[in-house]
């Protein structure tokens, strides 16, 4: 997609050179074709005209060669910055995409503004990598559909939960958006902050070149603005009964589970998030539809299926949106 993108810059970014090209020619030839009627020119001049053509052309073949290798430089830097050739996925996106992501965020939160809110997280992606270490897991879809649909789902307050933070990268996103929708935010991170990312198959250091470690994520989100007092990192797997009982001292309104992406261990944080979540909070489950993670799917639809608060909201990308209903209201 990357190399789509710098052809069609390139194109946009010689259209002006072409056209004067265009021009300077027919007029040239409309000329020579007086020249050539024109009985009373001599075959010397017409021969003169022809070589000043010639080193026009010349002139302007050169200048537009100068200009193509502007345009490629440029768009090599700009895919150094955001695209394949400088990070493991590329953030580039096209107008088709953001338009399809928009009309996803608009059916599930019913937000005619939607467009414009994810062309907002679009940026807020770039700004909280360029500016921290490490990364932020998953593509751009779904990162940006996460941080554009839970303010616009309107959540009843700025408590956050993050189960599964990796470099905290994502939770400084959220509570940016949080923010943006006039919430005061209180973050509450749940993760063993292992070294490494657990969620894989082979556990070896993150691509990124960066620890997974509490000074990481500190400082990640110390970057992105967060306020250290008002931040509360509980170490631990989230399907311990102290660490819940650390977690379980308020309500809140968003949480987002990104941890354990076997069905198992989905299962548990989904029950542990009814117990935790405000009347009307919003349960983002992130990795839900996809191929590699099949457990989170698999679990989502067989606890919906029984006695749950959670009301099914919609998918954005690859995560799903549930809506919590006030305690003792249950769906039958």
């Amino acid at each position: 997609m990357s190399q789509n993108w710098a052809q069609q810059a390139a194109t946009r970014a010689l259209k002006p050179a072409l056209n004067v090209l265009d021009r300077r020619i027919e007029r040239l030839a409309r000329k020579r074709a007086r020249q050539v009627v024109d009985e009373s020119r001599s075959v010397r001049d017409l021969k003169g005209e022809a070589n000043k053509l010639r080193k026009e052309l010349v002139s302007v073949q050169t200048e537009l060669a100068r200009m193509r290798g502007e345009v490629t430089s440029s768009g090599f830097a700009i895919d150094l910055l955001l695209g394949s050739h400088g990070r493991r996925s590329s953030r580039l996106m096209n107008k088709e995409d953001l338009q399809k992501l928009a009309a996803q965020v608009t059916r599930t939160a019913q937000a005619p503004d939607a467009y414009n809110r994810v062309v907002q997280a679009y940026r807020t992606l770039f700004e909280l990598e360029l500016r921290g270490v490490g990364r932020l897991a998953g593509s751009p879809q779904n990162i940006v559909g996460k941080l554009a649909t839970t303010p616009l789902l309107d959540p009843p307050n700025g408590e956050i939960l993050e189960i599964g933070t990796l470099f905290g990268l994502f939770s400084g996103g959220m509570v940016r958006q949080i923010s943006r929708i006039g919430l005061k935010y209180e973050l509450t991170i749940i993760d063993p902050l292992a070294s490494v990312q657990l969620q894989v198959t082979q556990l070896r250091p993150d691509t990124s070149g960066s620890p997974v470690t509490e000074t990481v994520v500190r400082e990640n989100l110390a970057l992105a603005g967060v306020d250290p007092e008002r931040l509360r990192l509980i170490r631990g797997f989230s399907e311990d009964p102290a660490i819940q009982a650390q977690a379980s001292d308020r309500e809140y309104g968003v949480i987002v589970i990104d941890g354990d992406h076997s069905a198992e261990g989905v299962a548990n944080d989904l029950v542990f998030a009814e117990k935790i979540a405000a009347p009307g909070g919003i349960v983002v489950l992130d990795d839900y539809g996809t191929q590699g993670w099949p457990g989170v799917e698999e679990a989502a639809t067989r606890h919906l299926a029984g006695d749950t608060r959670f009301e099914f909201l919609g998918r954005v990308s690859t995560s799903a949106f549930l809506r919590a209903r006030p305690l003792g209201t249950e769906a039958e």
